[in-house]
């Protein structure tokens, strides 16, 4: 489901089903996997804070058959929860920047030198991407993070660009907010110079791994559009003079953001907000960008197993939140079925061949079909019922084999005949996949 160690080029959009990335042979790969908040920098309530097991997050990643992960970036020096119906207070380090003052920033910790870079932070980087590559696992580069600067108590005060926590003498308060949102603007130009060299130096840290893709910024404000924008297409000519070209990524604006300004975006994948159902009954894909659909951007922490064969069924790649082990935030049993779920949803693809589907919702009475028509169906049955499929146009014979979606077991059942509809009562308690293939391929 992931990629090989022999892997040689980048993932890249699926010329032939833009809903997909293809890799270097040219098939279609669905990414799923889970990702949890201290996956690059240490985050917890003693300071310095605990270091994170990161090999053992990737072997659960891979004890669930999970091929993605979505490596975070905290801006800020603490988060506070309790935006988050919470009551701890975390501390977060390495940070891209050393602190080596002179002069105490306002934690009373030397301030951090803009100018220069933390190799501990950039060896971490690098050493994440390349373990993981060597677990089949892609990784998204996330560069900033949005969310905590607008909600997190005192973010602005515990902000590497606060005109008091460096020695640059960078990030002001152009518009008297003192609030910090500008610096996720095109509002200081030195600011945003100290941003590009910074997203220079991680291309230039990751660039010949061939698991990576980059996310701009997680859930920034939606006055954040054109720094987004210019980031993106930053990256993108900063790349054209490497070795390597990596897909890019532009996620849910929070608060307020709308999808029309991700499917508008320079970037090649994207990861929506509720709008339109993607939390519930999410549209089909139209290719128009490769689709993340997050739990992250739909509840938070949320969503349960038939959203992710839904997801599937719409041509997207779904991927969950994760609470993971409870440090950062509480975690819960109720989760795992989730995790499951990403896992088989993972390896029913692998049996496709996911470049020739595409959403044909008309087709199956339930609304949730990927088809290849005349040659292949899969279709998800939310709960037993009888199901019927349009195959009117589409002679022949066709195998049947049905799938319990909660254990991912398969089961053949009695061949039909194409050139009807077909009406097949359902042999699972519970969810069930169905996939009906053209005898003979």
């Amino acid at each position: 489901m992931g990629l090989t160690p022999t892997s040689a080029a980048p993932l890249r959009v699926h010329p032939d089903n833009p809903r997909y990335f293809a890799d270097e042979s040219g098939r279609a790969v669905l990414l799923v996997g889970a990702h949890t908040w201290n996956s690059l920098q240490d985050m917890g309530e003693t300071d310095p804070p605990p270091s994170f097991d990161w090999d053992a997050y990737l072997a659960f990643l891979e004890a669930h058959n999970h091929n993605f992960v979505r490596l975070w970036r905290w801006e800020l020096t603490i988060w506070d929860t309790q935006a988050n119906g919470e009551g701890r207070r975390h501390f977060c380090a390495p940070h891209p920047w050393p602190r080596t003052g002179p002069g105490e920033a306002l934690d009373g910790k030397p301030k951090f030198d803009l100018s220069r870079y933390e190799d501990a932070f950039f060896a971490r980087l690098r050493e994440r991407v390349q373990s993981a590559s060597e677990r089949g696992i892609y990784v998204s580069v996330m560069l900033f993070e949005g969310w905590g600067m607008q909600f997190v108590e005192g973010a602005w005060r515990a902000h590497p660009f606060h005109p008091d926590n460096n020695v640059n003498g960078i990030g002001g308060d152009p518009n008297g907010d003192g609030n910090g949102l500008h610096v996720h603007q095109l509002a200081d130009p030195q600011l945003a110079a100290v941003q590009e060299a910074y997203v220079r130096r991680v291309i230039d840290t990751v660039n010949d791994l061939d698991n990576v893709l980059f996310e701009i910024s997680n859930e920034n404000h939606p006055p954040s559009t054109e720094w987004q924008y210019h980031m993106v297409r930053f990256i993108h000519e900063y790349e054209r003079t490497k070795p390597r070209q990596h897909p890019v990524g532009m996620t849910f604006q929070y608060k307020g953001g709308s999808n029309r300004t991700l499917f508008e975006s320079p970037a090649q994948w994207i990861s929506p907000n509720p709008e339109g159902g993607y939390n519930d009954a999410p549209p089909a894909a139209d290719g128009r960008k490769v689709i993340l659909n997050d739990t992250d951007h739909l509840w938070g922490i949320g969503g349960n197993e038939a959203w992710v064969w839904k997801s599937f069924c719409r041509g997207m790649n779904p991927i969950f939140m994760d609470p993971y082990d409870g440090s950062i935030l509480a975690t819960d049993d109720k989760w795992e079925p989730i995790r499951k779920a990403l896992g088989l949803v993972g390896a029913f693809a692998e049996r496709l061949d996911l470049a020739r589907l595409q959403p044909a919702d008309a087709l199956a009475s339930t609304g949730f079909c990927l088809a290849d028509p005349g040659r292949e169906y899969v279709i998800y049955l939310p709960t037993r019922a009888e199901v019927s499929v349009d195959l009117s146009a589409a002679p022949g014979q066709f195998a049947v084999e049905w799938t319990d979606a909660a254990t991912g077991e398969t089961a053949p059942s009695a061949p039909i005949d194409g050139g009807q509809t077909a009406k097949l009562g359902c042999p699972v308690q519970g969810h069930a996949v169905l996939r009906l293939s053209l005898a003979g391929r």
